[in-house]
């Protein structure tokens, strides 16, 4: 079975009306054109770059560009962009200590491993099955295929894993196929490939990256296709051409069938917002948010809940969640901010807002003096926190650099907090991995109490709060923390063909689920490198990290050529 992270999910996009999605897609669709080769292009029709400029070969029966875009085309200039940052992309590599550096290069050798294995067994499938040593597709992504290699393409190039970094391009230049048909998870496409391929794009600079994220991302605008711009959770991703008779679901979307009455998700839809400005930076056009609507319907409590109907813009039902369903929507509020070089004054006025309603309602302390953040279900608290939600620890830490000088510390505390009750849940199981929830109730502290809550699929949150931690505040004790769950991984997880999720985290000789979750190899160990680097790889200061772990660039200015 699959386990997304949260739900099988959709994302947030930005169109005020039903038209919108229909003007973006003409321009999306003729800025991709221009950018570079389609998904199985015929070889005359391939992009050339010479010297520098951009020359688009014709391709024979090739529809012409809209007769009403007159304007000279778009081009993003990738060369001053770069130079705008402020540190290299790998870092200076300055002196450091030996012991730091070993550890380091033991998890570049685990994600090797990871590669190695999943090239050899599963490439071109989504995922590894380590145990069976064979592929795994899944119904998430609609069709897509090569989930792996695009989550991995910016680890590998961050790692120096340049044979391997060279094999995971080649296979998205000859194989990725965009001409593909079934039900997607708007959220996981988005945040795994979109997010994966415009950060391999900003990294290394490479057309065909750039090409691929605006193709795709054309296909998800029909989940826009709503009377409030909200998008549906979940949309086919067949050919878009309306005029066709033999796809009639291309383009259409759809709510969860499990989400309550028709609703869309907040962390599905309020997860859209980095990948798609970035879609529209390096297109030209501009994108619409669906803030508006966010603004306009009154918060219980100031909280927001988890499911919206995208038809009317109103509240669902009252349960809210800093946890699956509800996380990435607050990490991308404040991450919005942060990637307009603090200029989307909205974004951060809505996510101080919500923190200090998250404050007030839901951060608790335990008996035993561990702070959590529970789940509210409409007024009534549940006691317990998911693994998802172990991602606000370092969200907080990111916010409190930039809060007022009178709560910056108040806030720094409250991080370390909340990472230390993460921590506490690794820390109190026999395999020293945390569960996927843990509950404080009946005696309880930070443990799982059901059987269902025990498995660990080799979730990031956790390692993902010690290196924001580690970076805000360089207590040694988030590497000591850190190095634990590579021992752990390493005794627990890896098997002969690759890294496993383990189904329960309380057994001295857990059983195996068989699963390489692709972003083990995006996110889990893309932090714990990060973790025992320098701050100038892949420095706070020039990149602001989706909710899959891939580094997007501060806007400092504008790169229009």
């Amino acid at each position: 079975t699959d386990l997304p992270r949260s739900p099988p999910a959709a994302a947030e996009p930005r169109h005020a009306s039903p038209a919108a999605p229909r003007r973006l897609r003409e321009k999306l669709r003729t800025a991709a054109r221009m950018a570079g080769p389609l998904a199985r292009t015929a070889p005359g029709s391939r992009q050339q770059v010479r010297g520098g400029e951009r020359r688009t070969e014709p391709v024979t029966g090739a529809p012409p560009p809209p007769a009403r875009e007159t304007r000279a085309p778009f081009r993003f200039d990738y060369e001053r962009f770069r130079r705008s940052l402020r540190h290299p992309v790998r870092g200076g590599r300055p002196g450091e200590d030996p012991e730091t550096r070993a550890r380091r290069m033991k998890i570049k050798e685990m994600m090797k491993f990871a590669w190695d294995n999943y090239k050899q067994y599963a490439l071109g499938k989504n995922e590894l099955r380590p145990l069976t040593k064979n592929g795994h597709i899944g119904n998430m992504f609609g069709g897509l295929r090569g989930a792996t290699v695009v989550d991995a393409l910016d680890t590998l190039y961050i790692m120096e894993l340049e044979e391997e970094f060279q094999e995971a391009k080649k296979w998205v230049e000859n194989s990725f196929d965009l001409n593909v048909n079934g039900e997607a998870s708007l959220f996981e496409v988005n945040i795994r490939y979109i997010g994966g391929l415009l950060a391999a794009y900003y990294l290394t600079g490479e057309e065909v990256f750039k090409s691929k994220a605006l193709e795709l991302g054309e296909k998800l605008l029909p989940a826009f296709n709503t009377p409030t711009g909200i998008p549906r959770g979940v949309i086919n991703l067949g050919r878009q051409d309306t005029r066709s008779l033999f796809s009639p679901c291309s383009g259409m979307s759809w709510s969860w069938g499990w989400a309550s009455a028709g609703s869309s998700i907040l962390a599905e839809f309020g997860t859209l917002h980095l990948e798609f400005l970035h879609l529209s930076e390096l297109s030209g056009n501009p994108v619409m948010n669906i803030r508006k609507v966010l603004n306009r319907v009154e918060k219980p409590q100031g909280l927001y809940p988890n499911f919206l109907s995208p038809v009317t813009g109103n509240w669902v039902q009252h349960h809210v969640s800093i946890g699956g369903l509800g996380d990435s929507f607050y990490e991308y509020l404040i991450k919005s901010w942060l990637m307009s070089d603090k200029k989307d004054s909205e974004a951060k006025k809505m996510y101080d807002d919500a923190l200090e309603a998250i404050e007030k309602h839901l951060v608790k302390k335990s008996a035993g003096g561990l702070t959590y953040i529970a789940e509210w279900r409409g007024g009534v608290l549940d006691h317990k926190m998911g693994h998802l939600a172990c991602f606000s620890g370092g969200m907080i830490a990111l916010g409190a650099e930039h809060a007022g000088e009178e709560r910056k510390q108040h806030y720094v505390d409250l991080a370390a907090e909340i990472t230390n009750t993460c921590h506490e849940s690794y820390a109190r199981s026999d395999t020293k991995l945390g569960p996927e929830a843990f509950r404080f109730d009946a005696g309880t502290e930070a443990m799982a109490t059901r059987l269902s809550e025990r498995y660990y699929i080799l979730r990031p949150e956790v390692v993902e709060s010690y290196m924001y931690m580690w970076r805000l505040t360089h207590d040694p004790k988030y590497r000591q923390w850190g190095w634990e769950v590579v021992k752990a991984l390493e005794k627990h997880c890896r098997v002969e063909a690759g890294f496993s999720g383990i189904r329960d985290v309380y057994a001295t000789t857990p059983t195996h689920d068989n699963m390489q979750q692709s972003f083990f190899l995006a996110e889990t160990l893309k932090y714990l490198y990060l973790l025992f680097c320098e701050d100038d790889v892949l420095s706070l200061d020039d990149w602001v990290f989706n909710t899959e772990a891939h580094p997007l660039p501060v806007n400092h200015t504008n790169f229009k050529a």
